[in-house]
């Protein structure tokens, strides 16, 4: 198979989807233009900021997509091709764009709250504060995953000074890009401004970072270095305002992640690459089987539970109109399944994932490789891909700490105590440092495993939080009113592939215990974590569904 049959067949079905179910569901689920949104209704400058169609797609998209949607294909191609692709397509369409256009319906409608007082209005309290535990459990997994990857791609090599000298690239542009955005970000919020002026400022300043980044590339740090400096980053970015850092940072790095997925496209139509991979190779892999370690495992490529937390605790707060959420939402889904369609040609392209390689390296080889072709630098495509990975997770870092921090102070806010009863404990855990800190240290610990050892982990978790938040969103839809059929299938799959996967961890690490090559911040980390992410999910999924089908 072509990979560029794989590509346009991908465009069509995708391009197809949004036209006729995202539309059918914007039509049905009562998306009405002429409605005042809460970003107007709330505006505060800090959470609740109407912004742009184009700059939140900027923003939606660089946060849901992070790494995952190219690590989850290239990993999960060890299945042969077939099936990733398949999952990538209808994961998308029917699931992944479901769940994350639900749920900023649901928050939109809900005067922009987050998906856990949806949960609290239709539920109960018990019900809220059990989403957001659990979310708060699945961000400290996230964080600790992206974290990893980012200082992964930063830091020196020392037994391979290419490697070094591209990471080292990669590290001082991203450098810039922060320092460019806070400066984009008060620039566009005292002089306002127009779109077009904005767009050139943002690409003259890319192109800026990136050549100041190949002449002058920061080499001197390690994975351990770079580490601290991110988690740094992350406390800093979790706190701010969304104008001051989030909303610029983003808008400036959806020009590279355009330019990276155009560079791909481009390349994969030149180079015109043959997938070495099989259609299939077996149900069982390395003693995984594909159900469910394959749904898993692509992750966000699909459908991922992180999104309804973007789509519903930020993104929300900021849409200008209702009529922009399919394209927000829903849109920025579908982009992501293509680019985990792109992931799976290039690794295709290689006949699998190069012994010794990442998953990422993987990603720079083969675009790499496509671009030689128009004589393009191979170190400078490097660069620039393994570049936009890292602005991908970084993204996806400022988006989840501060998720995970609001979900964090939400869990110890009762919006019906008297604020005189409120006590220290209560007042601490309120505190946004404080609730930053606790969610950061844990992150951290959890991240000395490294991002492939808790992959399983965050894919499972990332699967179940997507069952969750669809039965929220089945909920709201019921007690609306509004018809929620749509919702019930994903819904239930989803529940039942994530159920299997966390059993199957959980019991892995279990076991692992008293083993020679048991160590607690790995297996027994992620055994607690996997435990409280279990039972919190049953308790919910319980009550969701006696809900949905059971209660008036």
């Amino acid at each position: 198979m072509n990979g560029i049959t794989i590509l346009l067949v991908s465009i069509a079905a995708l391009f197809a989807g949004y036209i006729f179910y995202g539309k059918r569901l914007a039509k049905k689920w009562g998306v009405d233009a002429s409605k005042k949104t809460p970003a107007y209704e709330f505006e505060d400058g800090i959470d609740y900021v109407p912004t742009d169609s184009n700059v939140l797609f900027g923003h939606q998209f660089a946060s849901i997509a992070g790494a995952a949607p190219i690590i989850g294909p290239i990993v999960a191609s060890t299945y042969g091709w077939l099936p990733v692709l398949l999952w990538c397509l209808m994961g998308g369409i029917f699931f992944g764009g479901v769940q994350d256009f639900g749920a900023m319906v649901a928050s939109v409608k809900n005067e922009g709250h987050s998906l856990g007082y949806i949960i609290q209005k239709y539920l109960g309290k018990t019900g809220k504060t059990l989403f957001l535990l659990f979310c708060w459990l699945f961000c400290i997994v996230v964080i600790a995953a992206f974290a990893n990857i980012v200082a992964v791609s930063f830091g020196s090599v020392s037994n391979n000074p290419t490697l070094t000298m591209s990471n080292g690239s990669t590290a001082t542009t991203s450098s810039l890009f922060i320092v460019f955005a806070v400066g984009l970000g008060f620039f566009a919020r005292k002089f306002k401004p127009n779109q077009i002026l904005q767009t050139v400022i943002a690409i003259a300043l890319l192109v800026i970072a990136m050549f100041i980044g190949l002449k002058a590339p920061m080499t001197s740090l390690d994975v351990h270095g770079w580490s601290y400096i991110v988690f740094v980053y992350i406390f800093v970015a979790s706190v701010v305002p969304v104008w001051a850092l989030l909303q610029p940072r983003d808008y400036l790095n959806s020009f590279l992640l355009i330019f990276m997925i155009a560079a791909a496209v481009v390349g994969i139509i030149i180079a015109r690459p043959e997938m070495s991979l099989p259609a299939v190779t077996s149900f069982s892999v390395g003693g995984k089987s594909m159900f469910p370690y394959l749904f898993v495992t692509i992750a966000c490529g699909a459908v991922s539970g992180f999104h309804a937390l973007v789509s519903s605790n930020t993104s929300s707060k900021q849409i200008k109109n209702e009529k922009d959420m399919i394209k927000v939402s829903y849109g920025a889904m579908l982009v992501e399944s293509l680019l985990a369609v792109i992931a799976l040609v290039c690794v295709g392209s290689l006949g699998g994932m190069p012994e010794g390689a990442t998953a990422q390296q993987t990603f720079a080889m083969a675009i790499a490789n496509f671009l030689d072709i128009v004589h393009m630098d191979h170190n400078l495509s490097l660069t620039l891909i393994n570049l936009a990975i890292s602005a991908f997770a970084l993204t996806s870092l400022d988006s989840v700490a501060r998720i995970a921090r609001l979900s964090f102070q939400e869990l110890f806010t009762d919006e019906d105590q008297d604020p005189s009863k409120v006590n220290f404990i209560q007042k601490l855990c309120q505190n946004s440092i404080f609730a930053t800190i606790i969610t950061l240290a844990l992150g951290y610990a959890l991240s000395k495993g490294g991002y492939l050892n808790i992959w399983a982990l965050f894919g499972s978790s990332n699967q179940m939080l997507s069952a969750l938040a669809l039965s929220a969103v089945a909920v709201y839809l019921k007690k609306s009113g509004t018809d929620s059929k749509n919702v019930w299938i994903p819904m239930l799959i989803m529940m039942a592939v994530t159920f299997s996967a966390l059993t199957l961890l959980n019991i892995s690490n279990f076991n692992a215990i008293g083993t020679e090559g048991f160590v607690f911040a790995k297996q027994g980390l992620q055994l607690i974590f996997g435990i409280f992410i279990f039972i919190t999910g049953i308790l919910i999924s319980y009550n969701s569904i006696k809900s949905i089908f059971f209660k008036d």
